[in-house]
């Protein structure tokens, strides 16, 4: 007959350490952000993109909404730097990783409560959301755009010549 063995702490301890490491194990190949002292949040994601950026020779645009500024990089040298106005409150410029898709000298902006015919510069980066010249004001600093990020004249001319299809854009709170 098969005599009936009490199970203790002691047995089933070791399968429970080796199932618990196994899926830590896979978690980190999944997720290599975990351990890294960088949580795995839309932020963390940002700061890992901009250190990947910095340590490269890559062209790359960096947006501080806080600050409301715009920094041209070249990998780690900072070759531009302006003063902008992103989204207001109700229509705010989304943050996050982004490449330019596309890129106009001029283009008509349409949008509820607002049509904007020759706008200077236009570089799209999410949709309809994108990086252009603003004429009609002069309030740079200061959030009043509808979502995109509003540049002097003159300073999205730089940049549009600097940028290319394909260039980072980094946007940060």
């Amino acid at each position: 007959m098969f005599a009936m063995k009490n199970l203790t702490c002691v047995d089933w301890v070791r399968p429970f350490k080796v199932l618990l490491t196994s899926a830590v194990v896979s978690l980190t190949v999944i997720n290599p952000v975990v351990g890294t002292g960088i949580p795995n949040t839309k932020t963390g994601k940002i700061q890992q993109a901009v250190a990947q950026l910095q340590k490269s020779d890559q062209r790359w645009i960096q947006i501080n909404l806080a600050k409301q500024n715009l920094i041209a990089w070249e990998g780690n040298k900072p070759v531009y730097a302006i003063t902008i106005s992103s989204g207001k409150r109700a229509t705010p410029t989304r943050i996050g990783t982004f490449k330019i898709q596309s890129m106009h000298k001029v283009t008509r902006m349409r949008g509820r409560g607002y049509d904007v015919p020759n706008v200077p510069y236009a570089m799209f980066y999410d949709g309809n959301y994108g990086i252009h010249g603003a004429y009609w004001h002069r309030r740079f600093g200061t959030p009043v755009s509808h979502g995109c990020v509003n540049l002097a004249p003159n300073h999205a001319k730089w940049l549009f010549n600097w940028s290319k299809v394909g260039t980072p854009v980094v946007i940060q709170k």
